[in-house]
């Protein structure tokens, strides 16, 4: 697997001029986005399915759980190293595809021994301590997961940097609008193979059997997505690339260092004020990610195969929520209020999900996961668009980039501390429902903590005092 410092393309492209390489056009962006469904795909198997698996079959302690799961998504500042070699080097003959390629045949096959890793730790659990073995599997699981992150980053942020290659400003938003609605599309249709593949697992199935169909399922999804790689990149990038013309650096995220980011982030009193917004918000929205299968599993009752499909109705509620936001609810109240509202949706919908768990009714949960999922849509969709206004146009890409890496690390976060806050209730209360709905109400906490700070958001200051802020940032970089 050979790399080198330049493109075949690259050569002959030089002479094109730009209006010669064609647009991509509709039918090619709903193409490119079955790469985000692929991951959307694959997000079910990590958030889906094996966080039930460890903590409510196997009996893993839910922070154990929850952190070894999370360690794909501490990798994430790897991937500034992945932009930069898809820039400089070409790998199998392509600057981004080689790279898609590769890291997608690695995250499906990494998937497949994370779970044959989890099965030991399971075993190791079974005599009820805790031991030198245990601690040894816990390792290798943490080991297989930030493998598995570093192979997603060298297949996802390359991807992300085609995506600029093969649009130009009057394209991209919609380009990156359809791609990036695509993983919640593959988000609902995981949820429905996954269910459907571990239809045959009873509530109280053995060991054995549990085993045997989530092996399978881990054979077969990661293959599917492998497949949707393919079929989204393949030929995309020679006859649509414009890397090879461009003389100019186009900001992208991927060019963000995490120390970058945090200056960045914190550069003035506004922008530190909606950083931490944006970052209490975020772990608030998803806290519930490692053990919202394991509620539904414990509390109500429910099989395998059915607490897998409540990220289908999660993700169905989202979609709607980001489609009506953008055109109805947004251009009405405005971004800031649209966000205000989105928050105080979320909350009360936190405590909806804790009311049906003392029902005990799956139907109940479905229906207020749909509305969580809306909810979540209107806040993400309104808080994004806040920050596209907030910053000068100059700097976007920077602020862009910057929360971007910050949020990858925040829903690593989210993903720990809903697994530690249920180990807590766990410990000091006295029923399930109880314990699972420590970690809800934290979450609604947290959301009203973020729409307190939202209230103090100046948006005139920010926009006088971000520019300036940044760009003294940036130029200290280059010093």
């Amino acid at each position: 697997m050979e790399t080198s410092d330049v493109s075949p393309n690259s050569e002959s492209n030089q002479s094109v001029p730009d209006s010669s390489i064609p647009k991509v056009k509709l039918p090619v962006m709903f193409r490119l986005g079955l790469f985000q469904m692929a991951l959307g795909i694959m997000s079910i198997l990590t958030l889906g399915v094996l966080n039930r698996v460890m903590i409510e079959e196997l009996q893993v302690p839910a922070l154990i759980a929850a952190g070894t799961i999370a360690m794909y998504q501490f990798v994430a500042p790897v991937r500034v190293w992945f932009g930069q070699m898809s820039d400089s080097k070409t790998l199998l003959g392509y600057h981004r595809t080689g790279y898609v390629w590769v890291g997608a045949a690695l995250f499906a096959i990494v998937s497949f021994f994370a779970v044959q890793v989890v099965w030991q730790l399971g075993f190791s659990l079974r005599s009820g301590n805790w031991t030198t073995q245990t601690s040894g599997w816990v390792a290798l699981l943490a080991l297989m997961f930030a493998l598995y992150g570093i192979a997603i980053s060298a297949s996802s942020t390359p991807f992300a940097a085609l995506l600029v290659d093969v649009s130009d400003e009057d394209n991209r938003s919609k380009l990156v609008g359809i791609v990036w609605s695509m993983l919640m599309v593959g988000i609902i249709i995981g949820a429905i193979i996954s269910s459907g593949l571990l239809k045959q697992i009873a509530l109280d199935a053995p060991l054995e059997q549990v085993q045997a169909q989530i092996n399978r399922l881990f054979l077969i999804v990661p293959a599917i997505a492998f497949g949707l790689c393919l079929l989204s990149t393949v030929g995309v990038e020679k006859k649509y690339s414009r890397y090879g013309i461009r003389s100019t650096v186009i900001d992208r995220e991927d060019k963000i260092t995490l120390g970058m980011a945090m200056r960045v982030l914190t550069a003035s009193r506004q922008t530190g004020i909606f950083f931490t917004f944006l970052l209490i918000m975020s772990i608030s929205l998803f806290m519930q990610d490692a053990i919202l299968e394991p509620y539904g599993g414990e509390v109500f009752k429910m099989t395998i195969a059915q607490t897998t499909t409540l990220n289908a109705f999660f993700g169905v509620g989202t979609l709607l929520g980001l489609s009506l936001t953008g055109f109805l609810i947004a251009p009405r109240l405005g971004k800031k209020n649209t966000t205000k509202l989105g928050c105080i949706g979320v909350a009360v919908c936190l405590f909806i999900i804790i009311l049906a768990g003392t029902t005990a009714n799956p139907k109940f949960l479905q229906w207020s996961l749909i509305l969580f999922g809306f909810a979540s849509g209107v806040t993400t969709t309104g808080a994004l668009s806040l920050m596209l206004d907030l910053t000068a146009a100059e700097t976007a890409g920077t602020f862009i980039g910057a929360w971007g890496l910050a949020q990858a690390l925040a829903r690593a976060l989210a993903t720990v501390s809903g697994g530690a806050v249920l180990n807590v209730g766990k410990t000091i209360l006295e029923t399930p429902v109880l314990a699972y709905g420590l970690v809800f109400a934290t979450q609604a906490v947290g959301m009203l903590i973020a729409l307190g700070l939202l209230a103090r958001v100046n948006i005139t200051e920010f926009q006088q005092n971000a520019k300036a802020a940044i760009a003294s940032i940036l130029e200290s970089e280059l010093d």
